[in-house]
């Protein structure tokens, strides 16, 4: 940890002067040794570093895809760069290879044959550090869950509880900000809780380094003229040792702050070890346009094309992939999902179809990939908007044939997988911009099912926080409170930017800042509780009977109406004549409840 020390400034704004001047550390990870390793290098001021597998290299790596002398980091100041030494596999900077020395700025990815190196550069006059929003946690913390799945990756998660005076909590989380290393993130889980990611430590690391905090924090911020001081509670979980999920991390952290708070000796706890009982995901449904979409999944369940699921991030794509698994006949098997955004090319190809021994350097054992896994089951390709042309050509061979061959093998092997794709993209439009081919989208979005946001769906708001609350305050091992009337009238009023997944964090932090029998107000995230008046436009009134927000939506309707009449019904030649996708215009049609014309008619 980096050693500060407070200086005196107001009582809202506590600055901290580091005692070391600009400092650079290279965090290495080789994921391909036998024990997943991860090192962290500082680079002097004027010092060179190489890596390599000859052991005259200051970093020395054991893998025959990193040459004798492989590449070189240099520092100047707070400049850094790196060099490729005429490696045989290159030298990549944030997944493009360089051909000549390479200026880095903090958090830029050296990849170097089978380690990848994070830089960090810190300096010796920075301010307060950064307390990111709820929303970058939850993104943060998917990404880093996404990345230990792939990766073999570690990562600690604590949830702190600070009680006492706002000055006090203030003053810790300005601390415990200073104490962090560059590559953690610390955000605000909900008021006075925070949220810290420790990548790359196990649990029991994690734990090691809540103990630490409060053992600073504890007796640093003690009120001179008031005896009292900070109450501090520590919930720790780890990843994968108590959950492989965002939100089962999230619960289990959760779980442990419970017991560090009902603790009588102590102020720090992990999981309990009994994880209590689950609640598995039950479909909420409470909106016309959600029963039609369960509908049609009980229609086509059985059938074997592909599906196409579209709608925003945190809609539930995966939730409507899942329930067209269990629907089918295919349910005895196994649902297999992937993240196509979270991995390079080359490494998706292999999960996707498995490689033969020798495919590449590195690959010392044969591996099967993804579609053999998911034999008489269910794949679930999520982003596949996300997804290079190279291998969309692969993967429309596949569908068509349903064949696939390993890299570096030749044998064809027989697969029997329903796919379900995912993308919040419009493909449509990506077709038109020749970023995804016209011949793969056409053959995945034989059958689209589109997820409204959660915003045009608010019937389902209530329903949808009952059940969340029921199953996090099961984990939990609490009654389930109920809602206030003003906090639901609050979660009925935001905009759900988020949408579904949004909702779930927002109250699954709220049940642990409650303290009476309901979920108040003051329980909800800021971005919430704060979005009380409404838009100015929704109150000029344009006749003294409606408000400007119907005006546009009746615009909007009438003109989708009049193009679909002008093209006697034709969709895709009506969504030209409007400027938008046919996708688009097949969700705007569905919002404002227009059906499609009977053919021909004028």
């Amino acid at each position: 940890m980096v050693d500060t020390k407070l200086t005196e400034v107001d009582s809202a704004t506590i600055r901290r002067v580091p005692s070391e001047t600009a400092r650079v550390t290279l965090v290495v990870y080789d994921g391909e040794a036998q024990v997943p390793t991860t090192r962290v290098v500082e680079l002097a001021d004027g010092g060179r570093i190489t890596v390599g597998r000859s052991r005259t290299a200051d970093l020395v790596v054991d893998s025959e895809r990193i040459s004798r002398v492989h590449a070189s980091f240099s520092r100047t100041g707070i400049d850094v760069e790196v060099s490729d030494a005429g490696s045989r596999n290159g030298t990549w900077v944030n997944g493009e290879q360089i051909a000549s020395p390479r200026r880095l700025v903090s958090g830029d990815e050296v990849v170097i044959g089978s380690v990848t190196v994070v830089v960090n550069i810190t300096t010796g006059t920075a301010v307060r550090p950064r307390l990111e929003s709820t929303r970058y946690l939850e993104e943060r913390l998917a990404a880093e869950v996404d990345r230990g799945l792939t990766y073999q990756r570690r990562f600690g998660f604590l949830l702190v509880a600070l009680d006492g005076p706002v000055e006090l909590v203030d003053a810790a989380t300005d601390l415990i900000s200073a104490s962090l290393r560059p590559m953690e993130v610390i955000a605000e889980y909900a008021p006075a809780v925070l949220a810290i990611i420790l990548p790359e430590i196990d649990a029991a690391a994690a734990l090691r380094t809540g103990r630490e905090l409060i053992a600073k924090v504890a007796p640093a911020v003690a009120d001179a003229a008031d005896t009292s001081r900070l109450g501090v509670a520590v919930g720790v979980a780890g990843f994968p040792e108590h959950s492989t999920t965002t939100g089962g991390i999230l619960a289990r952290a959760n779980a442990a702050l419970e017991a560090a708070r009902r603790a009588p000796t102590t102020c720090i706890s992990g999981p309990p070890d009994d994880p209590g009982p689950s609640v598995p995901d039950e479909v909420v449904i409470g909106d016309p346009k959600m029963a039609r979409i369960y509908e049609i999944i009980r229609r086509v369940a059985e059938h074997p094309i592909t599906v196409l699921v579209t709608g925003e991030t945190g809609v539930g794509k995966e939730v409507i992939a899942a329930a067209i698994h269990a629907a089918s006949s295919r349910r005895g098997g196994p649902l297999i999902r992937i993240n196509c955004a979270s991995l390079p090319e080359s490494l998706l190809e292999s999960e996707l179809f498995g490689h033969e021994r020798g495919a590449f350097t590195g690959a010392d054992r044969r591996k099967s990939g993804f579609f053999e896994a998911a034999h008489r089951g269910t794949l679930f390709l999520d982003e596949i908007g996300e997804m290079t042309p190279a291998l969309q050509a692969k993967l429309l061979r596949v569908l068509e044939q349903r064949k696939i061959t390993r890299v570096g093998g030749t044998e064809e092997i027989e697969i029997d997988v329903r796919v379900i794709c995912a993308t919040h993209r419009d493909l449509e439009a990506e077709v038109q911009r020749n970023t995804f081919r016209s011949d793969l989208f056409f053959r995945i979005a034989a059958f689209t099912i589109v997820v409204p946001p959660l915003r045009d769906r608010p019937g389902e708001i209530e329903l949808l926080a009952r059940s969340f609350i029921q199953q996090a305050a099961v984990q939990l091992r609490r009654s389930p409170p109920t809602l206030t009337p003003a906090a639901l009238h609050a979660l009925k009023r935001y905009a759900w930017p988020g949408n579904v997944r949004e909702l779930r964090n927002a109250l699954e932090r709220a049940l642990v800042l409650h303290s009476a029998d309901a979920i108040g107000l003051e329980d909800l995230p800021d971005s919430i509780r704060e979005d009380r008046p409404e838009p100015a436009p929704a109150t000029i009134r344009l006749d003294g009977q409606r408000d400007i927000r119907e005006h546009i939506a009746e615009l909007e309707r009438d003109a989708i109406a009049s193009a679909l009449e002008a093209a006697m019904g034709n969709q895709t030649e009506a969504a030209k004549q409007l400027g938008i996708s046919r996708r688009t215009l097949i969700y705007r049609m569905e919002k404002h409840g227009l059906k499609p014309l009977p053919a021909g008619r004028r």
